[in-house]
């Protein structure tokens, strides 16, 4: 429980609020219901453990905060996440009305953990500790199989460190809803790309096979996009991005846009997660997503 002034009003609410929702209780001294809610309010933040902070303004003392808000009477809970009003409620609600009206927007006690053991993942890829990433995006799988973010960055792993079974078996789940999601599709396209190259002739010489093709005809699309598959598989990025954009550049709409569809994969698999920043501020784009970008958009819409 945190008490609110216009001082700390921007710290400890609105900012904190991009990380976990803030609950703000609107109340005075003198308010009889306010003295009814306040002990549930305060014990429900501790059962809750972190999922949500309690921010509690004196009506009468933080004029200015409860005009911001145009609070006509008291107690008023606002709930804000990511910085803006989301959900509120008026009047001494009992406790279970109140855990009913979190509920609906805290996320569960599975979420926050897998969503915290997920941060901890990318922490340890960051210090190059795979085996501890991946440990903990296996688990953050296991307590919140609807964590998609988790599922998509434990695959992805696990494709990344060749270990192909493994990602098909933890991506089975959600291979279903692979065509409405990008990031999903991007996975499934990758595992496509693999497989493409396992079941050829001569995996290992498929790449001189394409080379000649090529050579003898430009315009040999599928022998171009079949290039950029191989290096697909094996984790060459921006050179199959290279190969798609040759396709690109001599038809945009080859087989339903398969080279695009492919290259806007790519991208999705090798964009790194986005560092925190200050409230306000943008992350930075990671130059080479950034640069393969801007190539993109400038052959399409040239």
């Amino acid at each position: 429980m945190i008490d609110i002034t216009v001082e700390n009003f921007e710290a400890e609410v609105i900012a904190a609020s991009m990380n976990v929702p803030v609950l703000v209780d609107f109340w005075a001294p003198w308010c009889g219901p306010c003295k009814t809610l306040g002990p549930v309010l305060e014990k429900l933040e501790t059962e809750y453990a972190g999922r949500f902070v309690l921010a509690k303004i004196n009506s009468d003392t933080e004029q200015q905060i409860a005009a911001m808000f145009g609070i006509r009477s008291i107690p008023t809970c606002v709930l804000l996440m990511n910085g803006q009003p989301v959900d509120g409620f008026t009047g001494a609600l009992p406790e279970g009305k109140v855990r009913e009206f979190l509920d609906r927007h805290v996320p569960s006690a599975e979420e926050a953990l897998a969503e915290a053991e997920e941060e901890e993942a990318q922490d340890a890829l960051a210090s190059g500790d795979t085996d501890a990433a991946l440990e903990k995006l296996q688990h953050a799988v296991a307590t919140d199989p609807a964590n998609d973010d988790a599922r998509f960055d434990y695959v992805k792993l696990l494709l990344q460190l060749g270990r192909d079974d493994d990602a098909k078996v933890a991506f089975a789940p959600v291979i279903a809803k692979a065509a409405g999601s990008r990031r999903l599709g991007a996975l499934k396209v990758w595992m496509d790309a693999i497989d493409f190259v396992a079941i050829g002739a001569n995996p290992e010489g498929a790449i001189a096979e394409f080379d000649a093709k090529i050579a003898a005809n430009r315009r040999d699309f599928e022998a171009r996009l079949g290039r950029a598959r191989w290096l697909m598989a094996h984790q060459r990025w921006t050179e199959a991005m290279d190969e798609l954009l040759e396709i690109l550049m001599r038809d945009k709409g080859w087989n339903d846009e398969a080279a695009r569809k492919t290259y806007v994969s790519i991208l999705e698999i090798i964009e790194p997660p986005k560092p925190k920043v200050a409230e306000g501020q943008i992350p930075p784009e990671d130059p080479v997503v950034a640069s393969y970008r801007r190539r993109l958009s400038s052959v399409v819409l040239s």
